[in-house]
């Protein structure tokens, strides 16, 4: 049931094809059900008074609660149909105990309360009037020219005033069915298993504002709730024509059979609203936690983004710290070495350009900023990440060979984005071979990959990569590091995407190690659009 808050789902949303399949098939049983006892309705069973208090402590807790939830409705929407609607269904549940302590035979010979055998009867006769009064007062209600709310400062008065007035009009009708019984006419004859002719009078006026509530409801049509009180109505239509018209014998199969529909009547509305907030309250679970979910998904991005910029920042950053104390080096000598210090000076100028691009790019990347692309020389780019990384290559002893094809056609790209893809190859290239025994090679190719693209191979002697990880390898936070972020292979697919190109990884089968592959394509194209920093979510592992 897709639905929204609770005055929505009640009041204004249609009933889904499952809700009216679900009605409709109640109805059906209902009306089956009719049909099956009609033909045996006047057979005589045995007598159970302790049948009817039962059923009566059934009906008061159903419609007790009903009562309940639909004054909470009201409290929300203050539509006034719901305050009509909830006083019905109180009338019900306290009208049954004294139909419940005054039916002969159940607690004495006669009944509680100064009852004679009349009492439970008539009882009986205003229980179901005033039910159908409350369906067809809601029916009316529902009309727009009656669709007026009430304001919000007399909701709780009209609520009180509403139960207080249900409790006195009970109170005055069991004084008239015990005390005042003189002047009502008897419904059960002196044998006391005879029904009179009479009660087809009284039931009758029920029944018309029953089927009256039916129709305006059949004409509306227009929610859930007023989807089921048609079954409600259609079923005390049904319970009334048991209890006066077909049965003329008190303890018959009609006689039960009209008991046991009043069982249906009161317990449609309660089951079908407790199964309404039961959804309600699921989906509003499932929305904290979804609430929840986003929020640690911002968290995690703000943590992503932080994550990428100190991974992007910290070599230009060592190479600057590097240069700064080889140039203090240089400057304390007895002579100083002043060309090496310039040299070193313009080290540290081209780290911290290189830290400014690395800011500018990630706002290109994730905020949506536009750059400009122009002609790049990937063998330039390809020579320009070794030269950058040539400290960190010689401390680890690896050895950088280049195979760059003459002649390679300009691709159009952001320099300063797809040098960071390449440094990030090689940098974790060099991490993954910093523990493997063997000879420490990392080799850069370059090469026409067909007539409209090329392509840039790096291919290393490291350990290689995990089959279990080729497919998860560049989604973000997926790492094979002790302390890495996941996020630096994630950023480079992101950038090469938005170049048109194509990141794609496997394991070397010459060297036993790790090849990585950039396709970029070499025809002037549109950027990409920029990636949102939402996109940047974790992977599959």
């Amino acid at each position: 049931m897709e639905r929204g808050d609770t005055t929505d789902t009640w009041l204004d949303l249609p009933p889904t094809p499952r809700q009216t399949r679900w009605a409709l098939g109640v109805a059906a049983v209902a009306l089956a059900g009719f049909a099956a006892v009609v033909p045996i309705a006047d057979r005589p069973l045995t007598q159970l008074n302790a049948f009817f208090p039962s059923l009566d402590a059934i009906v008061f807790v159903s419609d007790l609660v009903t009562a309940v939830l639909l004054y909470v409705q009201f409290s929300i929407s203050r539509v006034r149909a719901l305050l009509a609607l909830a006083a019905g269904y109180l009338f019900t549940a306290l009208i049954v105990i004294p139909h419940a302590l005054t039916f002969a035979g159940a607690f004495s010979p006669t009944g509680l309360l100064g009852a004679n055998i009349q009492t439970g009867s008539w009882l009986f006769v205003f229980w179901h009037i005033g039910f159908s009064a409350g369906l067809l007062a809601y029916a009316v209600l529902r009309e727009e020219w009656f669709a007026a709310l009430v304001s919000q400062v007399w909701v709780l008065p009209a609520i009180g005033c509403s139960a207080a007035g249900m409790v006195g009009l009970v109170c005055a009708l069991t004084w008239l069915a015990t005390a005042g019984a003189t002047m009502l006419p008897p419904i059960i004859l002196n044998d006391q298993r005879h029904i009179s002719p009479i009660v087809v009078y009284p039931i009758s006026l029920a029944i018309l504002i029953s089927l009256a509530a039916l129709l305006l409801l059949l004409r509306r049509r227009r929610s859930v709730l007023e989807l089921w009180l048609m079954v409600v109505a259609l079923v005390a239509i049904l319970e009334l024509a048991f209890s006066g018209l077909l049965a003329s014998i008190r303890f018959s199969a009609g006689f039960y059979a009209g008991r046991t529909f009043s069982l249906l009547t009161a317990s449609i509305v309660l089951i079908v609203m407790l199964a309404e907030t039961t959804v309600l309250y699921t989906r509003l679970a499932r929305s904290n936690a979804m609430l929840r979910r986003e929020q640690n998904n911002k968290l995690m991005n703000l943590e992503a983004m932080a994550s990428s910029i100190v991974h992007e920042v910290r070599q230009p950053l060592a190479a600057m710290t590097f240069s700064a104390a080889a140039g203090k080096r240089f400057l304390d000598r007895a002579s100083p070495d002043i060309a090496e210090a310039k040299d070193l000076f313009d080290k540290i100028e081209d780290a911290g350009s290189r830290v400014s691009e690395v800011f500018e790019n990630f706002l290109s990347l994730f905020r949506g900023g536009k750059k400009e692309h122009q002609p790049v020389d990937v063998n330039a780019l390809a020579l320009e990440a070794i030269q950058l990384l040539r400290r960190e290559l010689d401390d680890h002893n690896i050895v950088a060979h280049t195979m760059l094809e003459s002649e390679l056609p300009a691709i159009q790209g952001n320099r300063g984005q797809l040098r960071e893809v390449i440094l990030n190859l090689v940098q974790n290239s060099i991490e993954a071979m910093a523990t493997t025994a063997k000879q420490r090679i990392i080799s850069v190719v370059t090469a026409r990959h067909d007539s409209h693209s090329i392509s840039i191979s790096l291919r290393d002697t490291g350990p290689g990569i995990d089959p279990n990880k080729l497919t998860s390898i560049f989604d973000p936070f997926v790492t094979t590091k002790a302390k890495g972020t996941g996020l630096g292979l994630s950023i480079c697919k992101m950038i090469i995407e938005q170049h048109g190109g194509k990141l794609s990884a496997s394991s070397d089968t010459q060297y036993g190690g790790a090849r990585f592959e950039v396709t970029l394509p070499t025809e002037i194209a549109e950027p990409s659009a920029p990636v949102a920093a939402s996109e940047l979510r974790p992977g599959r592992n």
